[in-house]
């Protein structure tokens, strides 16, 4: 029997998370059989063993590790697509953490839409000792709901959609930001996206500076790429560079009223976090148009 869902996970170098990723999703409720998880490795310095080995050891059976050899999130994913079998796919991040209920909601989720867009809950190591980078995180980080309704698209941290869907949209594209470029495909196609609060993955937050610098590198490279496909692009990149840096202004209000900080400590460090972000992915921005 063909479980009912898929669970595709691509991993890079990441053994540690995606120990834990598999520890969560051997919890869920929704029964074994009607699950199967699939690893796709992009290439893994330790070897396509060494994360069987882990594999093995945390989720035995219920998990396939497949190597993805084209190197990319993107097409590891759709390798791990190509792997899977069941009518449902449920994309997530080896440093991910489904919730106990993230399959099960889910499955009930999907059949009111054809694709969901779930939670992406910020896991903060103490809230008690924030790191300013966490406190950053805590406000900025992985606001699905957001992307969903007011941006049209879903981090593939947490994404679900058919297998029917997912053929007729095609797989993810190289070298663009391929969440949102394959959800703006999917709607312009006229499939429908809903945001689900009780379809839930936590993510730990980033703590340093550099971590946030090679998210921003990535980030800012692949929505390059995709605005630049569209006729001026260039003209309307340079014009949310500066939207980008005059953001500050009112996200330092948002830093200010949000639920997520208690102290105000952490509301200053978070906003200093915010100004050199801003100003990080505004140069960055320059840098990568100026280049081309």
């Amino acid at each position: 029997m063909a479980p009912r869902i898929s669970v595709v996970i691509p991993h890079f170098n990441d053994l540690d998370n995606l120990k834990v990723c598999l520890d969560c999703l051997m919890r869920q409720t929704l029964p074994m059989d009607q699950f199967e998880i699939i690893v796709a490795d992009n290439n893994s310095s330790a070897g396509l063993e060494a994360v069987k080995a882990v594999a093995d050891e945390v989720a035995g059976h219920q998990v396939q590790v497949v190597l993805a050899s084209i190197q990319g999130a993107g097409a590891a994913r759709n390798c791990g697509v190509l792997a899977s079998q069941a009518d449902v796919l449920a994309f997530t991040d080896s440093d991910c953490q489904p919730a106990p209920t993230w399959l099960e909601c889910g499955l009930r989720a999907i059949e009111q839409a054809d694709i969901v867009g779930g939670k992406v809950q910020v896991v903060l190591d103490d809230p008690n000792t924030l790191h300013p980078v966490e406190a950053f995180e805590a406000v900025f980080a992985f606001n699905n709901q957001d992307y969903v309704t007011e941006k049209r698209f879903s981090v593939t941290a947490n994404l679900l959609v058919s297998r029917t869907v997912f053929d007729a949209v095609g797989g993810f594209r190289q070298s663009v930001s391929e969440d949102k470029d394959w959800c703006h495909r999917a709607i312009a196609a006229g499939y429908s996206l809903i945001y689900q609060d009780d379809v839930c993955v936590g993510h730990p937050a980033r703590r340093s500076w550099g971590e946030l610098v090679r998210k921003w590198q990535r980030l800012t490279r692949e929505n390059y790429h995709l605005v630049c496909e569209r006729q001026f692009g260039q003209i309307i990149w340079a014009f949310r560079s500066w939207a980008v840096l005059l953001s500050v202004l009112p996200h330092t209000w948002v830093v200010l009223n949000s639920g997520n900080l208690d102290r105000l400590k952490d509301k200053l460090q978070a906003i200093l976090i915010l100004f050199r972000v801003r100003f990080y992915r505004f140069f960055e921005a320059h840098r990568i148009l100026f280049s081309k």
